[in-house]
């Protein structure tokens, strides 16, 4: 049979019920702040770190790990100021293929294309034979086929 214990923070909160389930606790202090204890290894040296680091702030060792974990959840206030892939392309005059954005894989990787353009709409390309990766002459079969539907989609457009 499974005991419980109930602990109350104050008057106003909503008793706390553990069970002896191996579950974390969630603790509700008064600025209504869910807490979860919860319990990690670490290496003589991160605890050592960790109470150099409690002594030094003067401050409890959760309280040291709580504040590393806030740190490293924090975004940059030069997030979307300082950001290389918010950047301009380096060649202005660069105008990718027209469907590289859902056929990346295909121009990025060599993957056979997954959506081809037929009647000014992209369709989902004909499944690729079942040998296609081991029969070098179906694939060359499978992508001259591509190539001709692309060819007439051009010519019509």
């Amino acid at each position: 049979m499974k005991r419980k214990i109930t602990y109350q923070i104050s008057k106003d909160s909503e008793p706390m019920v553990m069970n002896d389930a191996p579950m974390a606790a969630i603790v509700r202090s008064a600025d209504s702040m869910a807490m979860v204890r919860t319990q990690i290894y670490l290496t003589k040296s991160e605890h050592d770190f960790l109470q150099n680091e409690s002594s030094r702030r003067g401050e409890p060792m959760a309280a040291v790990i709580r504040g590393f974990i806030d740190e490293k959840m924090e975004i940059p206030a030069d997030a979307w100021t300082n950001n290389p892939l918010l950047d301009p392309p380096a060649d202005s005059d660069y105008i990718g293929p027209e469907d590289g954005a859902i056929n990346h894989d295909h121009y990025l990787y060599g993957c056979p294309k997954k959506w081809i353009k037929q009647n000014g709409k992209y369709v989902e390309a004909p499944p690729l034979p079942d040998d296609y990766y081991d029969n070098p002459a179906s694939a060359d079969a499978y992508d001259a086929m591509l190539r001709k539907i692309d060819e007439v989609e051009q010519a019509k457009g």
